[in-house]
């Protein structure tokens, strides 16, 4: 699978007052995100994208809320090296061993302990008193610093704390051991220049904050998740929690990359940087997406499609006269290759190999080997290959579901004054099975046909196509979503045929709801 070479980090005591730690939670609370989970593979492939970004915390889930978070998150703690490796866990003894258990093969691992402190959490979610809230959180990270000298303490839904109360608890849990206090906006609640006066509250009321680190966790709701962030920067927190594309529960988290690049681009105001190579953002942006079929809105900061682009003829002029009248970043600086013609297809292995890894990927011979091969495949059905077609092919290399079933030949008829028929074939094991379906038009009757064969019935909920890139040659890709039994399930299919991508899309669907089904066990509620 594609991956980057590892960097080592400095540890966050080492870190100077200048320089912001990057807390990614995109495995813990970005799969939240309705139709974002992912499985082990996958979860894998994003912990080395991250590695290779060069965030400084891996936050790789919740152990105790289903087997399969738990084994992804000791998949983690085996598999990845020079990042610290965080698990999530409520003030429950239960939680916090089961934490320990999964990070226990980590080299750097830190336990994230939370406990709800604002009243209406109090009262109407933990029915317990100040006081006990106090107790258990105490408890909570004596219990965590038994197994890790680095023991994170949040007091969930602190924006709508009691301010007095806040500083009480926390200052609890650092006499208690806890080296990382992160002020959560649970719900975006916050303002900027109010979130900012609460870090600035704390630092003055809490006693012993000055030995550790302050972190900030903000969701999205009212869309301040960014300025809520960097305004808590301002204030003096040296940690920011964020996820890839601002992926998250309800609305979102903060987005690392706009943490990052405003951090980056307005050092005058902030006086602050991060460890993070930036040039790798837009590849893991679309390695995530790739995998949870979430594509980006194209206005998107940052990452979207349009955040380098010009239409307006001022703006054109303006650029082409000088960068800087229309652009504060330079699309290289996040990523994306100021480059776009590449190869074609009397182009080599070599030349392909060398284009691969100025793209940002590290990939082994039989990975160079099958990705050559579609390669050459589709050369020979477009004249240019751009590198958003490499970055696809190598982005569809690394999805790991289980093909029960694998496409092997399908066919439509479709016209204005006839019915939309479909055939297709599918192979299970070596062994070939056709069947023939209609429907509303060519997707429709193939989708059926799928389902005939399969003997799968799923829901279609939403279906995009979009061109990977420009020109009537161009791959579409096609994302589809489908209901499973309540559960929301993505998948991708790319092809230079419209309808083939969607063919494919939803077949792995299929293999992925298949995979579910075999084993996937319900987790409960996370915070």
């Amino acid at each position: 699978m594609p991956e980057k070479q590892e960097n080592v980090t400095e540890t966050p005591a080492d870190q100077p007052a200048g320089k912001i730690i990057i807390f990614d939670t995109t495995l813990r609370d970005g799969e939240q995100c309705p139709g974002a989970s992912m499985n082990i593979e996958e979860k894998l492939q994003m912990a080395r994208a991250l590695t290779a970004l060069n965030v400084d915390v891996i936050e790789a889930g919740f152990p105790i809320a289903s087997p399969g978070d738990f084994e992804a998150v000791k998949a983690v703690a085996e598999q990845i090296t020079g990042r610290i490796i965080c698990g999530l866990a409520r003030s429950l003894e239960k939680d916090i061993l089961r934490a320990a258990e999964a990070l226990a093969p980590a080299g750097r691992k830190r336990i994230h302990v939370f406990c709800a402190t604002s009243e209406v959490h109090r009262k109407f979610k933990l029915r317990k008193a100040k006081d006990q809230i106090v107790t258990m959180s105490v408890e909570a990270i004596k219990l965590a610093k038994t197994f890790t000298d680095d023991v994170e303490f949040s007091p969930e839904d602190a924006s709508r704390t009691e301010w007095d109360f806040l500083a009480q608890v926390l200052s609890a849990v650092i006499e208690a051991g806890a080296t990382t206090l992160n002020i959560p906006d649970t719900v975006g609640y916050a303002v900027p220049y109010e979130f900012g006066n609460l870090i600035r509250y704390l630092r003055e009321h809490v006693k012993g904050i000055e030995r550790t680190v302050i972190s900030v966790h903000c969701h999205n709701d009212l869309g301040m998740a960014v300025a809520n962030s960097l305004a808590a920067v301002r204030a003096g927190a040296r940690q920011v929690e964020c996820t890839i594309n601002g992926i998250g529960e309800r609305a979102g988290n903060a987005s690392l990359e706009e943490v990052v690049m405003a951090l980056k681009t307005r050092r005058d105001i902030f006086g602050a940087e991060t460890n993070i190579v930036t040039q790798r953002i837009y590849p893991t942006s679309r390695l995530f997406s790739s995998i949870t079929g979430i594509n980006v809105q194209r206005n998107k900061a940052v990452v979207g499609e349009n955040a380098f682009a010009h239409e307006a003829g001022i703006h054109q002029h303006g650029v082409l006269a000088n960068r800087e009248t229309y652009e504060i970043m330079r699309p290289e600086d996040v990523g994306i290759p100021a480059s776009k013609l590449v190869l074609g297809k009397h182009s080599g292995r070599h030349a392909f190999r060398d284009r691969v890894e100025a793209l940002g990927y590290k990939i082994s011979d039989a990975q160079l080997d099958a990705a050559f091969d579609l390669f050459i495949r589709l050369a020979d059905k477009k004249k240019n290959v751009y590198d958003e077609d490499i970055e696809s092919i190598l982005e569809a290399q690394t999805e790991r579901i289980v093909e029960t079933w694998k496409l092997v030949a399908l066919q439509t008829m479709a016209g204005t004054n006839s019915m939309p028929t479909a055939t297709v074939t599918l192979d299970k094991q070596g062994q070939q099975f056709t069947d023939a379906a209609t429907g509303d038009g060519p997707v429709d009757a193939i989708y059926s046909a799928i389902g005939r064969i399969t003997g799968v019935e799923l829901k279609l909920t939403d279906y995009q196509l979009r061109a990977v890139t420009g020109g009537k040659e161009a791959q579409g890709e096609v994302t589809v979503e489908v209901d499973l039994g309540g559960r929301k399930i993505r998948a991708r299919g790319l092809s230079t045929d419209i309808v083939e991508a969607s063919g494919r899309a939803y077949l792995a669907a299929v293999n992925r709801a298949l995979s579910i089904q075999n084993g996937k066990s319900q987790g409960i509620s996370q915070p």
